[in-house]
């Protein structure tokens, strides 16, 4: 199903996330983490790569898993880094024969192992050129449907990494929307009120797109610490870190405290009447089960 169908037929949208497994054994058990999902009935399920697309196999393969077993729509996640516009058309060719409707258009992580990644010896340098490429390909007729794939692209609500410069991170958005990109995911937050201000300054600038919210709960310390690397410093306001401090350290607390915080967040987006909450799973059910049942979506029962 093509984003736009997704996005006109379940405002708000409801996704999960998932990054894929580094084994056979794990790859059985994601997979049976999918399926107790999908009686949650979500929009859509995304699947990233691993830093400098080192697992775009196992995307490719769990992909057309989920749309071949499942009756949920996939969305795969495709970078820049290391790819050539050969192999980028030989990826579109197989999603496209397979029925994939939708790509997740990334700029994507440099190898661990390359820190001084020389982005000018791509054919890719930024997200806004891979999501032209798409575009183009889609203008080829190739895709089974006539609109070709539907595209998506990263939102920071609380500002890139990379682009300290709100304005111009701002500027190169608006380049991804106006390179032809249909909705934009976000970054995790854990302050409504920067997504709040994200989705203002996205109008303001002219970008009209649906814009989903990315939402993950904590569920232990460590993995908080890990959140804080992966996303580039994910500020935890007072409110959540007060909460996580009356746990002290338990980690069934931790968890309870995570999942609650994570909830009060979905449910006033939702009060707000956003486009859709894209769920960071760490391919993991039960915080996601929990939310839904919390707020009332649990369409399973």
């Amino acid at each position: 199903m093509h984003i736009h169908d997704i996005l006109a037929s379940s405002k708000p949208s409801l996704s999960f996330e998932f990054f894929p497994p580094r084994s056979e054994r794990a790859s059985e058990e994601l997979y049976q983490t999918i399926r107790e999902l999908e009686s949650l009935a979500p929009s859509f399920v995304s699947v990233t790569y691993g830093a400098g697309g080192t697992t775009r196999e196992l995307t490719h393969d769990l992909v057309v898993r989920i749309k071949q077993s499942t009756s949920i729509p996939p969305v795969p996640h495709l970078t820049c880094v290391g790819h050539t516009e050969s192999e980028v058309m030989t990826i579109l060719n197989r999603y496209a024969s397979a029925g994939v409707s939708n790509i997740l258009a990334l700029r994507g992580d440099p190898p661990s192992d390359k820190p001084d990644y020389d982005w000018s010896q791509g054919d890719f340098r930024h997200a806004a050129d891979l999501v032209r490429f798409i575009r183009k390909f889609n203008d080829s007729g190739i895709h089974p449907d006539p609109r070709g794939f539907g595209i998506g692209v990263a939102g920071f609500p609380e500002g890139h990494p990379g682009t300290p410069n709100r304005v111009l991170e701002m500027d190169y958005l608006r380049a991804k929307i106006d390179a032809g990109a249909d909705y934009i995911c976000t970054q995790l937050f854990f302050d409504n009120h920067d997504f709040y201000d994200f989705q203002d300054r996205c109008r303001l600038a002219g970008i009209n797109v649906p814009i989903i919210a990315g939402i993950m709960p904590v569920t232990s310390l460590s993995g908080m610490k890990r959140m804080a690397e992966l996303a580039a410093g994910a500020r935890y306001p007072a409110k959540l870190m007060r909460s996580l401090a009356r746990a002290k350290g338990k980690p069934e607390s931790v968890e309870a405290v995570g999942i609650h915080y994570a909830a009060e967040q979905c449910a006033d987006l939702l009060n707000r009447g956003i486009d859709g909450i894209h769920f960071y799973t760490l391919n993991k059910s039960k915080a996601t089960e929990e939310i839904y049942h919390s707020l009332g979506l649990d369409v399973s029962s």
